[in-house]
């Protein structure tokens, strides 16, 4: 494998951590449509997917202390509940479609973010995030938003969110990969360039963490909306070229 997609690959899922480690979310947002255009949609999910359970392993740990038990716990079964449908759609969508769909739920879901969209806050919400959390993350490998944007209707404070954040993704990840290697999606190119990606997340993490006491949360908020449409168009326009 070329030394180049290992470190554009690297690169990518450097900038991932950090955008998590700030927002509390975002890693897979920003890292799928640019692995998607070093590779291909199907293995950027599964990339993603599993150098994402490698970030959310040490950060769930260290945030355990903020988790909001009942609301994760919700939506970490509501997400076990939609996972199969999102492996469906992985398996069996034409890779064309499924970049175009990647790109379309992230550049939809960063609308919602943009514009605040408050989702209901009861405990029927955080079982629909949940499920629409797993169908998104074993199809697109996007399963922030729709827990983010229940949370935000929680109106939890930063520290709240990004623990009880980090806790989801990260059962959410582990029963995903597994599924995944079952499927025979983990082949060794995908073992090589997550591998490279995970062993630069503690870097980019630590630069996040630095960010997250250091910034304000709306500014570095809008930088990364911008990067993800940037990202979700470089996507389309690749797809309909």
């Amino acid at each position: 494998m070329a030394v180049e997609l290992l470190v554009a690959a690297a690169m990518v899922c450097c900038l991932a951590a950090a955008t998590q480690a700030v927002t509390g979310f975002g890693f897979a947002l920003m890292a799928v449509p640019p692995l998607a255009a070093l590779t291909d949609a199907v293995q950027a999910v599964v990339i993603a997917t599993v150098v994402g359970l490698a970030l959310t392993s040490v950060s769930s740990v260290r945030e355990r202390k903020h988790v909001v038990t009942a609301p994760a716990s919700r939506m970490v079964v509501g997400g076990l509940i939609g996972m199969p449908l999102g492996l469906v759609m992985l398996t069996q969508l034409d890779e064309s479609v499924l970049t175009l769909l990647i790109a379309g739920v992230v550049i939809a879901l960063v609308l919602l973010l943009a514009f605040r969209v408050r989702l209901p806050a009861g405990a029927g919400a955080q079982w629909g995030s949940g499920l629409a959390s797993g169908a998104l993350l074993t199809s697109t490998g996007v399963n922030g938003p729709p827990l983010v944007l229940t949370l935000q209707s929680m109106q939890l404070p930063p520290a709240r969110s990004r623990g009880t954040l980090q806790t989801v993704f990260w059962c959410q990840e582990l029963v995903a990969v597994a599924a995944l290697v079952a499927l025979g999606e983990v082949d060794a190119g995908v073992v090589a360039l997550a591998a490279a990606g995970a062993a630069v997340c503690p870097l980019g993490w630590r630069l996040g963490d630095l960010l997250f006491v250091r910034i304000s949360p709306s500014r570095f908020r809008g930088v990364v909306l911008a990067c993800l449409t940037a990202s979700a168009t470089v996507s389309i326009v690749s797809v309909l070229a």
